[in-house]
This record gives C-alpha cells, structure tokens and sequence, in this order.
C-alpha cells in the first residue's frame, strides 16, 4: 500500500469520526474560541493598562523595561504575574483541547467532564511545565498553526519589522533559517509531549523522553506527510466552497439591493463558518493522527458520573454568540465599504526606491506622486541643529562609522549617503522645509532620540519649528513616549503621535493619534482610539494584501515604501461596490491574515 493511500485511509477515519461528533467538536472549539475573544484577551489588556495607569507607567519597551524595574517594582511583578497567568491559561486551554479531542473520541464528553479535564490541566502546571510550553511553542512555530491551533495562541505573533530586519543580514537570515530547520526537527521529535504529560500526568523529563521513542516509529513519518495532506485539503476545500459562495453572490447582485444585501450577509456568514469548520477539522485530523501512536491505556480517559443534556443547547448559545458578533461585524463591513480612505504617507520619503531615503532628491520625485504625507526622521547634532536622519549610525548610508551627535550639522551636510543605485547629500531640517514648503507638501515629522540628546532638545524644536509646524498643519511622532509627553506639555497645538511597535494595552495616553507596526495591528485597538477621536497609522505597509486588510480594520493612514501601489490598492478596493467583489477582498484579506498569523 502506497504512503499516499494509507494517508488518506487514515485522514478518512478520523474525518468520520469528526463528522460523527461535529456538534461536541464545534462546543469544545467555539467555547474556547468565545471565551477568548470576549472574556479572556480584553481582560488580559484592561488590567494591564489598569496595572500601567495606576503605576503611571505610559508604555512598555526596551526604553524603560529597566526603569521600570527599579523604580516601580510592585508593577514590574504584578505584570510579570499577568504574564505567568497567560502562559498557564495557554497551558490549560491546550490540555483541555488534547483531552477534550480524545474524549469526544472515546464517547466521553460532557460539560461536567469538561470541568474536571480543566481542574485536572491546573493541578497539573508546573514551572517546568511552563517553561516547557514556552520553548515547545518556540519550537513548533513553523507548523503550529496547522497542527496545535488554540485561539488564544494564534494571538501570539512575532512583530513583521522584527522578521523584516532579522532577514536584511545574510548571516541573521542564514541562522534564522538553520534555527527553523533545526526547529521543525526537534518540534516533529516532541511534539508527542504535551499529549503525554495530559493523558498520562507524567513529568517533563520522562514525557519528552518517551516523545522522542514514539517519533522514532517508522509510522511516524507516514503520520507527517499524513499532516501535510490534511493542510493541502484543507486549502483545497475552503478555496473550493469559497468560489461557488463568490459565484452565488454574482448571482444574488443581480437581484435589487436590499436582496443583495440579505444574500452577502449570508453568504459572508458561510464563508467565515465553513473557514471556522475547516480549522477545527484540520486541528482535531491532525491531533488524532499525532495521538494515533498512543495506545489505549495510554491515555487515561475516566467516563463522567452522567451524561450532560445542556450540551445541544450550549451548542446552539455559543453558536448564536459566534454568528451575532461575526454579523455586527459583516454588517458594518458591507455597509461601511466606501468609508474615508485612508491617508497616504510616504515612509521616509521615497516610493518604490526612487532615491535615497530622507534626502531632497527623492522627496522632489515622491511629492509628483502627491502623497498626503512625506514622513522624516531627524537627529539632534552635535552643535544642536537638527539633521534628516534615519539610522542612529551613518555606517550604512554614508560608509561612515560616526553618529550624528558626534559632528555638527555642517560636517553632516557636507556628506554624501548611497542607497539603491541612487546618491545624495545629507539635508538639514532648515534645507528640507524650505524644499517641501515649495513642493506644498505636508510632513511627518519624527524625532528621534539618543542618550547623547542635550536636556533642551525639544525646547529648541519648538522655539525653531513650532509655529511652522502648525502654520502648515504638519503632524510630529516619535517612539520614544517621553517626547509625546513632554512635547504635549511645551505645546499642546502640536499634532503629535505616538509610535508602538506591538499591540499589548487598549490606547491610553496624552499621544493625539497612534502609529503601529501592522502585523499586530487589530480593528479592536483601532475602535478604541477612535472612540477617543485618535487616528491610527500603519507601518510599514508595503504589499496589497496587507493595504486591503489594513482598510478593511479602518485604518487611518498607511505609511508606505510604495505610494503608487497604495493609490492604486485603495481605489481598487473603494470602487469595488459590488456585495460579490467585497465577498472576494474579504477573502483575499482572510488569506492574507492568516499566512502572516501562521
């Protein structure tokens, strides 16, 4: 019998036995998945911006992490607990789900057994075991989307500028890539773990031992390209009931709107099911087929004291909790497609490496593209001028191993910088004004900090640009929070945002408006600032998929390496009026959402 049959043999058998038990598979998922998105992720960021307000902490970074520690302790251990709390309620979530899967299997479900399995997962938790979870995540990262996916874990994400800059040095992309392999090895070999310590309550030693037997089975790497076929199904599948729900909707436009409408609610709400039924599928396949090696007395699976007859109608609640909030949120998506777009800010001046970034040559080629926003960064000098500069080294752009605090603005301006294929001199703050002011071009204006920074940086800025600042209706930003700060206290006109590289808090500052790294980017974040009339920007949106999505959450401004791409993207996506063409950018987003999730 060929591999590829005996795989499909097996994937047929527990999709049966899925198909068989689909309503206790959908409580068990939808439960975890509602109790997640409602309770346990808004709890998580309310108290921690709770714990940040009452310490008056403004933000978490590498910035003040040590501040932090010695002058607000008590908040630096409470967060520390919020932190070893999540990972156990990750643990326990896992534990429950593994055990939830083998008892559905072996007709034990019920609520009240459900009950006992998450008493049970916190008797268990211990600091090895958490530490375990953390590295065994860690290690499972390449394929754990596909094969353990909780809820509350596909919320953990690695920041996209953190992979972008590990990814621009050859020797951190080659070892990036060797720690993956080396990952995927060593995740496949204990990926049996976890499984081992819930059925069996063994400690972490002798699960990853007995792990690392039961991987060396020859069957073992029949169960492997088993997995990869239940992937490649998956995909198969949604990308199949996907196209006949988009060839429905063409049908249902032709009807009047109002019909319209009623079949893109519906036909929206198949889609995100039918996508919900094929991650439960994929995960409850795949953790059968990794179980499968497992014998019976291996898992201890105790048969509750009496059936549950609440669990169709707890079925039905979730059910109805998970399509009313999926509807409000179609509802306001059909409805709002043709809200304000997005501004245009051109990140650092240049689109599409039409010159050297932070220069008046590449600013005077982007401005024809009439972006709403040319973003800048600027350094104090040693003479406490102000130059346009991005890097904190000139190494890289000018060959030259030297900060901008270590020569005055005429040394700088006398330098010339290179970057793909083009050349230009180094513009002072003064030289880049008087350009843009001629150009009629707006800016964005971000400060950046050094150590080195004389104390009255920011007095200097104001008292030199202020006025001008506002006069032109220019916007300023920083990721340094003390700038915000002291920035809104020497002048409360000035429009200045406040740059977080990650999404962890709700949006609490004196920061008029929010600019964030996209990857962790969410409409909830977005719905808080707004309801404090705070715009929020995205960073550094580069590729369609991710404008689309970017819009569809209801961004406020992209800031980009492409303005045409993202002039083109936004009228694309604002003149699909259509329900059909919708359906289809909300798939696109979906698609895109979830590749840079996984």
């Amino acid at each position: 019998m060929s591999i590829i049959k005996a795989s499909f043999i097996d994937i047929r058998r527990y999709s049966i036995e899925f198909k068989r038990h689909l309503l206790q598979y959908l409580v068990l998922f939808l439960g975890l998945d509602v109790s997640n998105q409602l309770l346990i992720i808004p709890t998580f960021r309310y108290v921690t911006t709770l714990i940040l307000q009452a310490s008056a902490i403004p933000f978490i970074s590498y910035q003040n992490i040590l501040t932090i520690i010695t002058t607000q302790p008590v908040a630096f251990i409470l967060l520390i607990l919020e932190l070893v709390l999540l990972i156990s309620i990750i643990y326990v979530e896992f534990s429950s789900l593994l055990l939830g899967i083998q008892g559905i299997k072996s007709d034990n479900f019920s609520l009240s057994w459900t009950y006992q399995q998450v008493i049970n997962s916190l008797k268990l938790i211990r600091p090895s075991s958490l530490i375990l979870l953390v590295g065994y995540f860690i290690l499972i990262i390449p394929f754990v989307d596909s094969i353990y996916r909780t809820p509350l874990l596909a919320k953990v994400q690695v920041p996209q500028f953190i992979m972008d800059y590990m990814t621009r040095s050859a020797w951190l992309a080659t070892g990036l890539i060797v720690f993956f392999a080396i990952a995927a090895i060593l995740g496949l070999r204990w990926v049996m773990t976890l499984p081992l310590m819930s059925y069996q309550e063994m400690n972490t030693y002798s699960a990853m031992k007995k792990s690392w037997q039961l991987t060396a089975h020859k069957r073992w790497w029949q169960i492997v390209k088993a997995l990869v076929l239940v992937g490649v199904l998956s995909v198969l599948a949604l990308a199949i009931s996907w196209w006949l729900i988009y060839c429905c909707q063409l049908v249902w436009d032709l009807l009047p709107k109002q019909a319209a409408f009623i079949g893109a609610s519906i036909n929206m709400l198949l889609i995100q099911l039918t996508s919900e039924v094929a991650a439960i599928w994929s995960t409850v396949v795949s953790i059968l087929l990794i179980t499968s090696l497992l014998k019976p007395e291996d898992i201890e699976i105790r048969r509750p004291k009496r059936r549950s007859k609440l669990l169709a109608g707890v079925a039905g609640i979730l059910m109805l909790v998970f399509l009313a909030d999926t509807a409000v949120n179609n509802n306001f998506y059909l409805k709002d497609n043709n809200s304000k777009a997005p501004l245009i800010i051109s990140h650092r001046g240049v689109s599409d490496h039409n010159g050297v970034q932070n220069t008046i040559s590449a600013l005077k080629k982007t401005a024809k593209l009439k972006p709403d926003y040319v973003e800048i960064d600027i350094h104090e000098t040693k003479d406490k001028q102000f130059v346009i500069m991005h890097d904190e080294n000139l190494e890289k752009l000018a060959g030259l191993n030297k900060t901008p605090k270590d020569l005055t603005l005429k040394q700088l301006i006398s330098l010339t910088v290179r970057e793909d294929g083009h050349q230009a001199k180094i513009a002072s703050l003064d030289q880049y004004l008087k350009a843009v002011k001629k150009l009629k071009q707006k800016l964005l204006i971000e400060i950046k900090t050094t150590p080195r920074d004389s104390k009255m940086m920011l007095e200097n800025f104001n008292k030199k640009y202020g006025r001008l600042i506002l006069n032109n209706h220019y916007q300023v930003q920083s990721l340094d929070y003390h700038v915000v700060s002291d920035l809104h206290k020497i002048n409360p006109k000035l429009f200045v945002l406040y740059i977080q590289p990650y999404n962890f808090t709700y949006p609490h500052s004196v920061a008029d408006g929010y600019a964030m790294e996209y990857s962790t980017l969410n409409n909830n974040f977005i719905w808080q600032a707004h309801l404090d009339h705070h715009p929020v920007y995205a960073w550094t949106v580069n590729t369609q998929e991710v404008m689309q999505h970017m819009m569809f959450i209801h961004v406020d401004g992209l800031i980009t390496d492409n303005v045409e791409l993202a002039k083109k993207t936004i009228s694309s996506y604002s003149s699909k009026t259509s329900y059909a063409s919708r359906l289809k950018n909300y798939i696109l987003i979906f698609i895109n959402v979830t590749s840079y999730n996984a």
